[in-house]
Order: C-alpha cells, then sequence, then structure tokens
C-alpha cells in the first residue's frame, strides 16, 4: 500500500528526456561542407554555409533537383535541412541530398562526445552519419 502512494510521487519526479540543443555550425561526414543549423520560425533548418571539399566536375548548382525552376540554385546556401522540431530526445524534420535531389524524413539526435547524428530515412530504411562540430 505505501509503495502504491509513492510510486506516482517518484513518476512526477522523474525528468523529461529533452532533445539535446543542435544548433551551431557542423563538418558532414567525409568533411564535404560545413552546415550551419539555427531556428527559422518555430523550427530548426540549416543551410550549406561552406563547401570544403568540392568535387570535381560536379555542378555547384542544385542540378539534381527534381523541381527544374529549383536546378539553378547555388550549392552555397542551400537549405538542406527542414522542419526540425523536438521529438523528446531527437529532432525530426527532412533533409535533402542535393546529390542525389531527394528528401528524406530525418532524425537529428546530438551524442555524448558532442558529435551529430544525421539520420535520413525511407519508410523504415535509414542511413546514418556522423556530423563534427566546427571549430
Amino acid at each position: 500500500m505505501k509503495f502504491a502512494l509513492f510510486l506516482p510521487a517518484l513518476l512526477l519526479a522523474t525528468p523529461a528526456f529533452a532533445a539535446e540543443p543542435v544548433t551551431g555550425r557542423w563538418i558532414t561526414e567525409g568533411g564535404k561542407a560545413l552546415v550551419e543549423i539555427a531556428p527559422c520560425g518555430k523550427t530548426l533548418c540549416g543551410k550549406i554555409a561552406r563547401v570544403l571539399k568540392p568535387t570535381p566536375g560536379a555542378p555547384q548548382t542544385d542540378a539534381h533537383n527534381p523541381d527544374a525552376k529549383l536546378r539553378n540554385r547555388p550549392i552555397l546556401g542551400l537549405p538542406i535541412l527542414t522542419g526540425f522540431a523536438a521529438a523528446g530526445a531527437e529532432w525530426k524534420g527532412s533533409v535533402y541530398d542535393p546529390e542525389k535531389g531527394k528528401t528524406y524524413r530525418s532524425v537529428l539526435q546530438r551524442n555524448a562526445d558532442g558529435t551529430l547524428n544525421v539520420k535520413g530515412c525511407i519508410a523504415m530504411f535509414c542511413q546514418a552519419q556522423t556530423w563534427k562540430p566546427a571549430r
């Protein structure tokens, strides 16, 4: 009986898991680009702030975008993370891959070592990258 009275107090005292902040500047896996994540409206967005390792012969525009009207957008400044909102210990939104011209459901999560886990998913199949903080 005493346990039944104690349990609700214990549940109220348990902290909720909140998403760690992910704003800032991040170097993508492989060091190809520097992405800046910042608030945009009520959500977080990320854009390519700098191309660190350009692919020789690759277009410097969003050439693979499925919308022909957007194919002339420069890669520099291109929004690739959109609509991220805190969801428990994660941030959920969309990630755009300009090399393939595809947008994927995405999850961001800050790792204990300070890196950022960036996951892109189609249905239940996901691929992840680890981004490092820019110093």
